[in-house]
């Protein structure tokens, strides 16, 4: 866990006015479907800043933060890689050509997105339903 939180001028002068904005959105998203605990943590060796969302010891996605850059990361296990296949025709080509070039350990598939607008948000949202199901009425 992190000691201090980021504040949001903190984030804004790391992100940059737009992917700060981008982060922004995204959480909102996320909050708007998801009932889940928030968790700040380092970033480790590659970024600043990591955002988890987490529920009953099962985490959903997490955000990252660096110098000018987003990340947006979702774990796949086996079924829900089989979920994914099932929707594939559904999602845009980019999320598609992402999904694909990550790499899959034992454990799962690490994709992690660097979402640069709210095109994708919505593919994003398809994703995280094939993890858990939006618990937010």
């Amino acid at each position: 866990m992190l000691e201090k939180i980021p504040s949001e001028s903190t984030l804004k002068e790391l992100l940059g006015q737009s992917l700060f904005e981008v982060w922004q959105n995204l959480c909102s998203t996320i909050d708007e479907k998801y009932e889940m605990q928030q968790i700040w943590n380092a970033g480790g060796k590659n970024w600043t800043y990591e955002y988890k969302y987490r529920r009953g010891g099962k985490t959903l996605c997490s955000l990252f933060g660096k110098r000018n850059c987003v990340g947006f990361m979702i774990i796949f296990g086996k079924d829900e890689r089989a979920k994914f296949e099932d929707i594939r025709d559904t999602l845009s080509d980019s999320v598609c050509r992402q999904y694909d070039a990550a790499t899959t350990y034992r454990d799962g598939k690490w994709v992690m997105f660097k979402p640069t607008n709210a095109e994708q948000f919505s593919d994003y949202m398809k994703l995280l339903a094939i993890k858990r199901k939006p618990n937010r009425k």
